[in-house]
């Protein structure tokens, strides 16, 4: 087996690596307000929600097409060194996905494996490799836009939602509200796999065509479809519990009506961005719908975990930027498959670590509806399990 070739393998595992990283990171945004409201088991959710985005994946290839488009110009590198400038934005990717599930971050995958290519890009290409106006046009303002937008509609959908009913008996509503709250989750999960799954298949595709074994306008190859929809409902389905537990619990006290309105709000906003091509983050819009859904009912919000993850936010691009353009810097001194195997043993070795450190506290079906005390806010999230999901 050639060089080459092995690069290209070790891309192509990478990416569902990170296929996998994006579907536990990203379940919460889908499934954490029907957890949390109990109006579907927790091992439940992300059974249902991995099979949603399983089907999804297959749903079209457009995003897949365009993966990156207008963000980063790779265009001046080919071969080996595209495969590199790859492997390196997944990485950092990967390792920003990993390091906010560990503190349960409900940060933006996409961001960050945007911002690992950036990062790489930059790295290898200099300044001009990226295209600055795809990214405050396609990252930067959605990011401010998502949450604010998706939080004025939920709050108008929980006020709107509390006033039609409040001649209805709570037991009725309850009822009525869980059922409803399944079916917005599961096309928000829908839509996750329709759009996350295919970044990936974009991702192996170039991979493909610079290795050669693929030209540009061949047909997304079956296994590559197969393979990150596969990836990311495992991922799903292990469940990213401590990113549930932010969401459910950290933001608001979710009741199902809440969950509902905030449900039905995430859905429709993904589903009509995606209609007209506007790059909006799931995890930013679920985030912005929940705290919407607080807002609505007058319920007490917790400023300070919010707070907190718009900081995170905020550093994801630039953070997964760095990891990516250390990772490209290490592997283009090394050079070649040598530099790419040292990048992915840091990687394991990292990724081992922090599943280790997550293993001090753990978050699962057991106790990811545990009231969230207020007094953990500020705490160490290594010290117990009310710790184990904070910020």
């Amino acid at each position: 087996m050639s060089a080459d070739l092995v690069v290209l393998v070790i891309v192509v595992v990478t990416a569902l690596v990170f296929d996998f990283t994006n579907g536990f990171h990203d379940t919460a945004n889908a499934m954490a307000t029907s957890i949390a409201t109990g109006a579907l088991r927790p091992r439940v959710a992300v059974a249902l929600s991995a099979v949603l985005n399983l089907a999804g994946a297959f749903l079209s290839v457009e995003v897949a097409a365009t993966v990156a488009k207008g963000i980063v110009n790779l265009s001046g590198v080919g071969g080996q060194d595209l495969l590199i400038v790859v492997f390196a934005g997944l990485v950092g990717g990967i390792l920003w996905n990993l390091a906010t599930w560990l503190f349960g971050i409900p940060s933006s995958s996409s961001h960050a494996l945007f911002g690992g290519l950036i990062g790489a890009t930059i790295a290898a290409l200099g300044m001009n490799g990226v295209v600055w106006s795809g990214v405050l046009s396609k990252i930067a303002i959605p990011a401010v836009l998502a949450p604010i937008v998706a939080a004025f509609v939920a709050a108008i959908g929980t006020w709107s939602v509390y006033r039609v009913t409040r001649k209805v008996p709570e037991e009725t509503k309850e009822k009525g509200f869980r059922w409803g709250q399944i079916g917005s989750a599961s096309l928000i999960s829908l839509a996750h796999g329709t759009n996350d799954a295919q970044k990936t298949m974009g991702i192996i595709f170039l991979a493909l065509v610079a290795h050669g074994t693929i030209t540009t306008d061949a047909p997304m190859p079956f296994w590559v479809k197969l393979t990150c929809a596969l990836a990311i409902a495992l991922g799903t389905y292990l469940g990213g519990w401590r990113i549930i537990r932010t969401l459910g619990k950290g933001l608001v006290e979710i009741a199902a009506p809440q969950g509902l309105a905030a449900d039905t709000s995430s859905a429709t906003i993904i589903l009509t961005s995606s209609h007209f091509g506007l790059p909006l983050s799931t995890t930013q819009t679920a985030t912005g719908s929940i705290l919407g859904s607080g807002l609505g009912k007058g319920a007490e919000v917790r400023w300070s975990v919010a707070g907190r993850l718009a900081v995170a936010w905020l550093c994801t691009l630039p953070f997964a930027a760095a990891a990516g353009a250390l990772c490209w810097l290490i592997a283009h001194l090394i050079g070649g498959l040598p530099g790419v195997l040292v990048v992915s043993a840091i990687l394991i070795g990292s990724s081992l670590y922090m599943f280790i450190r997550s293993r001090r506290n753990p978050v699962d079906t057991s106790n990811v509806n545990e009231a969230w005390e207020p007094s953990n806010d500020d705490s160490d999230s290594d010290n117990d399990l009310r710790h184990s999901a904070q910020i």
